[in-house]
């Protein structure tokens, strides 16, 4: 039964209303249902471009998100180059790995067996050859040497010279096998802080060509070194300080800068256990002058004095009032323990048991700051002036350095 209103139906206060139709309510009710359905619409068109269906709750009016468990996933292809991936590019070819290969035995063995392997970087090609620099220990002892290119590819190397106190080497190999060298940057000009990477071959070939990022951590650091293994400090080497990763294969590889030029060649880390990224490497404007010398005499060519030497430090007090008759001022600087006949101390009248004690005005406290100045500073041809005690005598010296010819 449908019920018409009256218009006696609707009276608020004084104020009569008009009756309502039944058209009225069925057109209005009409036009709802269709607004109301494209919003329904419009919001399920919406969640489903995204990936997301939308549902209504039953009892109330709150839209729940669900995932759709039917997905299509995309793969997606990106060509990312930085600076860094640039850098890489430029110098990872030059980097290569070394295997130093030892005979243990030569009656029961004539084969050489792998003693250790390390990295390196090509630096140059003349002619048929191509020059590689390394660190001494990578190479030290090898009977032969084998290095691994960036692309696998294995060839035979000739060592050419090597130095003990700056840890450096040169080995050689045959050019045509070789497409890119390392382009030699400026380690002077560097400032901590700078970005640098660090390439070579960690824990041998398995990682070759591992890629390490860091910064300078510092510049001009001082690391002491013992040469012969004896307890007692021989040389202070002068290392880049970097947090880059660097691991045992990566002596002898390459630290570079955000340019992609060589600025260092890895060398040794601080492996402690309570310490954390400190590697170091070897300025390139330190090891140049030592490649060359070794890539063309097969040794650094170093002045020559043609002395015996010790640190006054490690001579007992008593021996240092009664043999070398020191004032008691007098606590540091080199003592000499013997002169070789007809050489540079010898001719200009150094004797046996006289103390350095300065160079060229700079004061001697022990043996590593005489070699320092005498390797870093001094040239075969040079004078050097020498300021020393001769029983308890200050007295002076010049001599001219020579070439060691032994």
């Amino acid at each position: 039964m449908v019920y018409v209103a009256n218009e006696e139906d609707f009276e608020y206060g004084n104020q009569r209303e008009k009756p309502v139709r039944k058209r009225s309510y069925f057109f209005s009710g009409f036009l709802g249902a269709i607004i109301g359905a494209l919003l329904v619409l419009l919001i399920v068109t919406r969640f489903a471009d995204n990936g997301i269906l939308a549902t209504k709750k039953e009892t109330d009016d709150d839209i729940t998100i669900t995932e759709d468990k039917e997905l299509n996933t995309k793969n997606v292809s990106l060509n990312v180059e930085t600076n860094i991936t640039k850098a890489v590019d430029k110098a990872a070819d030059a980097v290569v790995g070394i295997s130093n290969l030892q005979s243990s035995n030569f009656w029961e063995d004539t084969s050489a067996q792998e003693a250790g392997t390390g990295s390196g970087v090509i630096y140059k090609k003349s002619g048929d050859n191509a020059y590689i620099v390394t660190n001494n220990h990578v190479v030290a002892g090898a009977s032969e040497l084998e290095v691994t290119l960036s692309d696998g590819k294995k060839i035979s190397a000739k060592l050419v010279g090597a130095d003990v106190w700056t840890d450096l080497a040169v080995v050689e190999v045959d050019a045509k096998d070789i497409s890119k060298i390392a382009e030699f940057g400026n380690s002077d000009t560097l400032k901590a802080g700078e970005p640098v990477i660090a390439i070579g071959n960690p824990l041998g070939m398995t990682f070759s060509g591992s890629v390490t990022q860091g910064i300078v951590s510092g510049l001009q650091r001082t690391i002491p070194v013992d040469i012969n293994e004896d307890g007692v400090t021989d040389w202070q080497s002068e290392v880049i300080q970097t947090d880059a990763a660097i691991n045992p294969g990566n002596s002898g590889g390459a630290l570079i800068n955000i340019a992609g030029q060589l600025i260092g060649i890895n060398s040794m880390k601080i492996s402690e256990s309570s310490v954390e990224g400190i590697g170091l490497a070897i300025p390139i404007n330190s090891a140049e002058p030592i490649i060359q010398d070794l890539e063309k005499y097969g040794e650094v060519k170093r002045p020559y004095m043609g002395v015996e030497l010790q640190s006054v430090s490690d001579i007992p007090g008593y021996y240092q009032q009664e043999a070398l008759k020191l004032p008691e001022n007098v606590t540091d600087g080199v003592a000499i323990k013997d002169v070789s006949p007809n050489s540079p101390a010898s001719k200009a009248g150094l004797k046996e048991l006289d103390v350095i004690v300065e160079l060229d005005g700079e004061k001697v406290s022990d043996l590593i700051d005489l070699r320092k100045h005498l390797y870093t500073e001094k040239k075969i041809g040079d004078k050097l002036k020498i300021k020393y005690y001769r029983e308890g005598k200050q007295m002076t010296a010049e001599l001219m350095l020579s070439e060691d010819n032994r």
